[in-house]
């Protein structure tokens, strides 16, 4: 995984590249399923090129079998907490990602995320957005026309961490959102597998569950192999990378973590910044 030509001339004339501004809208921290003291950056209200837009969503109303945890439904999503599919690896994860944005690019990065409600109006600040766990959201129709305006008007959605079955239940929402476009695997030649990283030769990333099962999948045999996929509009822009059977969020979280082995924090970094270049400069 070396990084490609075009990628230092890209970096270097990113910041003149037109992304969405304006970044006012107030900031808050709410209570993550792991974390709920999580030290605030300093930076965390600047206002800069880019920041980790995460996306708030409600529970679905039933979900994928999952042997890990069990979560509660009669929760408020809107206020974060245990039992908030969307706040998982949060803000960790956020923060690790944005921190590490910034030493690999030229990226003007903000160190701390934006918690994004697609029913207050304000995704439209956020050139790229990042949802968590998609095989347990559940978006009303509301939240479905907008987030299919925020990406009609030039934003860029990622999702990750979801396994096996629980792609019925990201198609229930993801096929509203896109009636009319079909999700597709990426090729190895596209062009956001090469734009900073060469990405040629990628493997499946595990969560921190590998840590204590040795496996790279999770819940049976189903969650293997990965898959990189997306929709694509209709000038050939990827607007939805869907990563499924992986956890990129957890390579983030757990980057620094020395029982979760380098390797797959290294790809699963890799990956985001690529995806986040692309976004911008696309």
């Amino acid at each position: 995984m070396r990084f490609s030509k075009a990628g230092w001339l890209l970096l270097a004339g990113i910041g003149s590249l037109g992304v969405m501004s304006a970044f006012q809208h107030s900031w808050r921290e709410y209570p993550g399923t792991e974390y709920n003291d999580y030290p605030i950056p300093p930076d965390y209200q600047e206002k800069t090129e880019w920041a980790f837009a995460r996306l708030m969503y409600p529970n679905a109303s039933h979900f994928a079998y999952n042997r890990f945890r069990r979560f509660r439904f009669n929760v408020d999503w809107t206020q974060g907490g245990r039992g908030v599919f969307w706040t998982t690896d949060y803000p960790r994860s956020d923060r690790h990602f944005s921190a590490a944005l910034r030493r690999l690019t030229r990226i003007h990065v903000r160190s701390a995320e934006q918690p994004v409600n697609l029913n207050d109006g304000d995704q439209y600040d956020w050139p790229w957005l990042y949802a968590v766990e998609v095989g347990h959201w559940g978006l009303t129709d509301a939240q479905v026309k907008a987030m299919r305006e925020y990406i009609d008007r030039g934003g860029f959605f990622m999702c990750d961490d979801f396994h096996s079955a629980e792609w019925e239940i990201f198609m229930e929402s993801m096929r509203k959102v896109f009636p009319d476009r079909p999700i597709v695997d990426l090729d190895n030649n596209d062009p956001i597998f090469h734009i900073i990283y060469d990405l040629s030769d990628r493997y499946q990333v595990p969560g921190e569950q590998y840590v204590r099962s040795g496996r790279t999948y999770e819940m049976d045999e189903n969650g293997r192999p990965a898959h990189w996929r997306a929709i694509y509009d209709d000038k050939g822009r990827i607007v939805a990378a869907i990563c499924h059977n992986m956890d990129l969020g957890d390579s983030w979280e757990h980057a620094d973590n020395p029982e979760y082995p380098q390797e797959f924090s290294a790809l699963g970094i890799r990956i985001g910044v690529n995806y986040v270049v692309y976004a911008m400069t696309h």
